[in-house]
């Protein structure tokens, strides 16, 4: 029996090497395989020419709003007395006071993303009495011109804090009603210093609106595994195992190994999952112990040209390779490791179904010169296509549409 297919993509290498074809039918992986083809028939046919073949980016930690990619240079000012939050959201206040257009940058931020493979994302965004909803709904309406090409997640981000911040809890709350998808919250302890009155307003809205909670915890040591296992603690209470994330969690690379082993089983049971970007001068926590023991790890750019630092490029293949550089990665089994971070455990975090080179889920997928997956992730190799829905999007760093 014939089928009909829209697209066969031809000669292909999947993630572990081996040749096959992948057919495409309305926008999703209909087979795929070494005799795909066969008894296939399609609209068109594009050879890959042995190109290895894999899932779309998943870029889990970025800030659309705050970048100031594409727009002039701002040389970084460092803290005046060590790192200080209050200090640093002054210094990107005064910044985005000068920069182009919201609009703009986000949009230059995006397209760089896109470009490099990333077809999920989820951006934290501004929401505070010190900016109300107004960044949200400009990122909101970028979300809605780039639908077509990323599937994008937005968190309402205390980035003033809470408690600390009157009227910002409100807002929090009005922003579901503006495009919001997941409630975030900001270091309860050394910047709200109220871990339950921080947590009772997050977790509050998390029940009220049925969303996910992602938090940022840049506290170091023991108190910043005292919030995590808060954290852990109100996710098991309420039942939210799979929907709540803790972006950074520094302290867990203050501590010692036992201190690490004990948090991670209690985020193992509690579903709680850890993205970490693995920051330069900074300790992050310890990937392998977290993932062994059950947790989800997941990773994500973080700035880009912004005023916590100067770095990043938009390319999560290239953040594998960092994760596995600075963790000492070095087997196949490893690489591996690090790839699936930034891409089906990226998926989960997110709770992204039908995710990933498998029958039924979206055609979404990168192409670029590579033999398997340990070798895209030392190399980082350039020129790279993307696919969205099975529709080239982006090509040779450019935009297709």
């Amino acid at each position: 029996m014939t089928t009909t297919m829209d697209t066969l993509f031809s000669n292909a290498r999947l993630p572990d090497g081996t040749p096959a074809t992948i057919a495409v039918a309305q926008g999703k992986v209909a087979h795929i395989g070494p005799d795909a083809g066969q008894n296939a028939m399609a609209a068109s046919t594009v050879d890959l020419g042995g190109q290895l073949v894999l899932p779309g980016f998943v870029e889990g930690h970025i800030h659309l709003d705050t970048s100031f990619y594409g727009d002039v240079w701002r040389p970084h000012r460092p803290y005046t007395a060590g790192f200080d939050v209050r200090e640093r959201v002054e210094f990107q206040r005064q910044n985005m006071a000068a920069a182009a257009p919201m609009e703009q940058r986000a949009r230059n931020q995006l397209e760089l993303c896109i470009t490099n493979g990333t077809t999920q994302m989820r951006s934290h965004v501004m929401v505070d009495a010190s900016v109300g909803l107004k960044s949200l709904q400009t990122i909101a309406a970028v979300r809605e011109k780039y639908k077509h090409l990323i599937d994008i997640q937005l968190v309402a981000f205390p980035q003033s804090g809470i408690l600390t911040c009157p009227g910002t809890a409100e807002l929090l709350d009005a922003a579901f009603d503006h495009g919001a998808d997941v409630i975030g919250g900001l270091d309860p302890a050394s910047l709200d210093r109220d871990v339950k009155g921080h947590l009772d307003v997050v977790f509050g809205i998390a029940e009220k609106r049925g969303v996910g909670v992602d938090i940022h915890l840049h506290e170091p040591d023991m108190m910043g595994v005292f919030s995590i296992e808060e954290i852990a603690a109100r996710t098991r209470a309420l039942g939210m195992q799979g929907k709540v994330a803790i972006s950074h969690a520094y302290g867990l690379g203050d501590v010692p190994h036992d201190t690490v082993q004990h948090t991670a089983d209690l985020l193992a049971k509690a579903g709680v999952a850890i993205m970490t970007n693995a920051p330069g001068a900074r300790a992050f926590p310890p990937v392998l112990t977290l993932r062994n023991t059950g947790v989800t790890v997941f990773s994500g750019s973080d700035n880009i040209r912004d005023s916590w630092w100067p770095y990043g490029d938009g390319d999560m293949l290239g953040r594998a390779m960092m994760l596995g550089y600075r963790s000492g990665f070095l087997t196949d089994e490893h690489l591996g490791v690090a790839f699936d971070i930034v891409t089906a455990a990226g998926a989960k975090a997110l709770g992204i179904a039908n995710y990933g080179l498998t029958v039924g889920a979206p055609a979404d997928f990168v192409t670029l010169h590579a033999a398997h997956v340990p070798e895209a992730v030392v190399g980082v190799p350039k020129p790279r296509s993307v696919y969205k829905a099975g529709k080239c999007i982006a090509r040779d760093g450019a935009l297709l549409s």
